[in-house]
């Protein structure tokens, strides 16, 4: 669901594919054209299964104290009954919907009616007026880049709440966290709904829809490439960085409110988590011209997996260690939170700089260093389905040369740090890290499908080069 992003042949990624003979293939590009029985299989399975496991990790919090099994003991030795769990479980508020649309129409204010000018201020960040990667069909979109301006008002305007003008309790989100789930899935389930009908009759573009004829597969990778309204209003930008991207260091922010409430305190684990998930917030929105190159972006069409995901799966699942901190205010050893500091700053650190690396070699078009040395490089090359041939570079030096997605293997270790910092008493908080190795493992398959099919025996000559995806002698 959701990921967070990286890059090409990295989190977020590619595009095109080419046969040897330089013909395009354009089943490569994007998702799939064709849904075999297992692919559909899956899909069904995930649109099933995803908002039970969303409802039932924040049911879990609430009612069993964020135990996974004790429900699941009670029902099956009869102690409670499924029904009696879901008539515990608050319902949708009038409050609660009133938040909800308030807060997305205030991003959506914040996304398109204030141009940026962060970019004018702030040494070396890239906003305003960006374009994105080409798109299956030659097209090039432009983007409002201003991801961080608004995460700043939006936060400016939290603390100058809590601190000055008492409005509301900062601890709002917290103790409206059930209500405003079902606030989240009628969005999301609104906008994957739209989004598939937009495909079908009044696409952005039509040559960047894909149609397999199957209902489910469609509605859940979705028909549009890059699905608009107006000039602005992008569809995958928006909801992959807004609101649920803004709205996670609120959500910590609240929990972290909520823990002070209820005991007294912010512990040291609260403080990491925070901490720990703010950098990589912000680092998503200083680098937001960048994540027009990434997966999400290049390759994902639009639909229930990213409408649905961004809306529910990501500000739900992604913010369990807060939610978990404040049922079980862990308080760690200056040793233990010294290491959990330790290694979400390295895994940050291998992260940032292997993206750096990537995006400076791309800008540079190779002139430039890498580790004080000049690159060395794969050529190769592809063609976009309107025919065109492209010619390009892969990276072999640096981080590259380490692990073909060594940015994931920086990701997974600062996903590691979070877990870590609520201690070991409960499973629930490494969630997070299990879902993110299955995520980027199963990321770095999808990607070099891809890219075996767009660059042909070039691929194969770079994996020989660098033969490992995440870890050196391992994978």
């Amino acid at each position: 669901m959701a990921a967070k992003s990286q890059p090409d042949a990295p989190k977020t990624k590619s595009l095109g594919s080419i046969d040897n003979s330089g013909a395009a293939t354009q089943g490569q590009w994007g998702r799939a054209w064709e849904v075999d029985w297992f692919s559909l299989a899956s899909v069904i399975f995930l649109l099933l299964l995803a908002p039970f496991i969303v409802y039932y990790f924040i049911m879990a919090c609430d009612q069993y104290s964020c135990s996974l099994t004790a429900p699941v003991v009670d029902i099956a030795t009869g102690q409670t009954r499924l029904s009696d769990i879901w008539a515990k479980t608050p319902s949708v508020t009038k409050k609660a919907a009133q938040l909800y649309t308030l807060w997305v129409t205030f991003q959506v204010f914040l996304y398109l009616a204030l141009p940026d000018f962060c970019h004018k201020f702030l040494p070396g960040y890239v906003g305003g007026v960006q374009e994105g990667a080409v798109t299956p069909a030659g097209v090039i979109n432009k983007y409002q880049i201003n991801g961080l301006q608004a995460w700043l008002i939006t936060h400016l305007l939290w603390f100058a709440n809590s601190h000055f003008l008492s409005l509301f309790s900062p601890t709002i989100i917290f103790d409206n966290w059930i209500p405003l789930l079902w606030c989240a899935n009628i969005l999301g389930y609104a906008v994957s709904t739209f989004a598939m009908i937009k495909g079908y009759f009044f696409p952005t573009n039509a040559k960047d829809c894909k149609f397999t004829g199957n209902f489910f597969y469609n509605y859940m990778m979705g028909i549009e490439f890059n699905p608009r309204i107006g000039k602005w209003f992008d569809f995958k930008l928006f909801f992959n960085g807004r609101p649920g991207i803004v709205a996670w260091t609120l959500i910590n922010l609240s929990f972290a409110a909520k823990q002070r409430e209820l005991h007294g305190q912010v512990t040291n684990a609260m403080v990491l988590v925070n901490v720990l998930q703010a950098i990589y917030v912000l680092d998503f929105f200083w680098n937001e011209t960048w994540y027009l190159k990434t997966i999400d972006i290049c390759h994902d069409h639009f639909g229930w997996y990213l409408g649905w995901g961004d809306c529910v799966w990501l500000p739900y699942l992604y913010t369990l260690q807060g939610l978990y901190l404040v049922y079980h205010p862990v308080r760690l050893s200056t040793p233990h939170a010294v290491g959990v500091l330790l290694l979400g700053l390295l895994g940050y650190y291998i992260f940032r700089m292997a993206n750096h690396q990537k995006d400076l070699f791309r800008r540079t078009d190779g002139r430039c260093l890498i580790w004080g040395r000049k690159p060395k490089v794969i050529e190769c090359s592809y063609t976009s389905a309107d025919g065109q041939r492209h010619h390009s570079k892969l990276l072999v030096s640096g981080f590259w040369g380490v692990a073909r997605h060594f940015n994931y293997t920086g990701d997974l270790m600062g996903s590691l740090a979070y877990c870590l910092a609520c201690g070991g008493g409960h499973l629930l908080p490494y969630f997070y890290i299990i879902y993110m190795t299955v995520l980027l493992t199963h990321r770095c398959l999808r990607d070099e499908h891809r890219c075996a099919s767009k660059y042909g025996s070039d691929w194969a000559r770079y994996t020989a080069a660098v033969p490992h995806r995440l870890l050196p002698g391992v994978f």
